[in-house]
């Protein structure tokens, strides 16, 4: 028999860990009674748009680490197939609900789990280990969306026999840019560009064994830091560039900005049909 290390698991088989516990302070403008994965770009939560990314890519099952207001991530998809459809309720008889028209449906498996409402994101990933039954598992966050290439993104992780690897993408300068010659500004770009340089787009792959390697129960721990940072330090870490469309959704002008682009037809992430 193979040694379940050396099998490649087919894209639907594999987890993928969407970390919706943060608590969005720095978006409250957009929602204050809404935790930030719930938070709608074009009248559908940004989850719902990272979840259709992933199942556009092949994957199909879903953990989600819960925290802040994680109890309405959860009601979202217990009641995820009636949302939008017309009900006739008899508040005399106290009968059952008539629903009227198609329920909706994704062909997901959704596993929500709660993780604490200030547990680091290393943590977070640490108490869903059980639900993580494959050689290979990918992770990402509830906030940031782009055309990436996820399938693409697995298939170079297992090639590469490394424990993790990150998406690396250019970061989006926030302010006018400006070229400059001597005292005079030759061209002045309003909308925010790409810069030079890397950073992390948070859409990940990883082999199972990092949890138990690099993840412990401390519950201040922070994948950030000490994991990511440890698995560079060991030569465990590759990259996966992306050139194409990438944004992380931290603030009140990104939200905005992010419904702008839905509204206009303009939303490079929708990469289903």
């Amino acid at each position: 028999m193979s040694d379940v290390s050396t099998v490649v698991p087919e894209k639907a088989d594999i987890p993928v860990v969407i970390l919706c516990g943060g608590m969005g302070t720095r978006i409250r403008e957009a929602s204050e009674k809404l935790p930030k994965p719930l938070i709608e770009i074009g009248g559908k939560p940004i989850l719902w748009h990272i979840m259709k990314i992933y199942a556009a890519n092949g994957f199909r099952r879903f953990v989600l680490p819960l925290g802040y207001k994680g109890d309405q991530i959860r009601d979202f998809f217990l009641t995820y197939g009636d949302q939008g459809r017309d009900v006739t309720v008899n508040l005399a008889s106290g009968g059952s609900p008539q629903w009227y028209g198609e329920a909706q449906t994704e062909d997901w498996e959704v596993t929500l789990v709660e993780t604490g409402i200030e547990t680091g994101t290393g943590a977070r990933i640490k108490r869903v280990a059980r639900y993580l039954d494959q050689p290979y598992f990918l992770q990402t966050y509830g906030d940031g969306i782009g055309n990436v290439d996820i399938g693409a993104l697995y298939a170079q992780h297992v090639a590469s026999g490394l424990v993790s690897t990150v998406t690396g993408v250019h970061p989006t300068s926030r302010f006018g840019e400006m070229h400059v010659s001597g005292e005079r500004v030759t061209e002045f770009n309003e909308k925010p560009t790409m810069a030079d340089g890397w950073v992390s787009g948070g859409f990940f792959a990883h082999k199972r064994e990092m949890v138990d390697r690099y993840l412990d129960e401390d519950p201040d721990l922070l994948l950030e830091k000490k994991p990511l940072q440890q698995l560079a330090a060991d030569g465990n870490l590759g990259v996966f560039t992306h050139e194409g469309f990438w944004m992380g959704m931290d603030t009140y002008r990104d939200w905005t900005e992010l419904n702008g682009l839905w509204d206009s037809g303009d939303a490079a992430w929708k990469v289903w049909g």
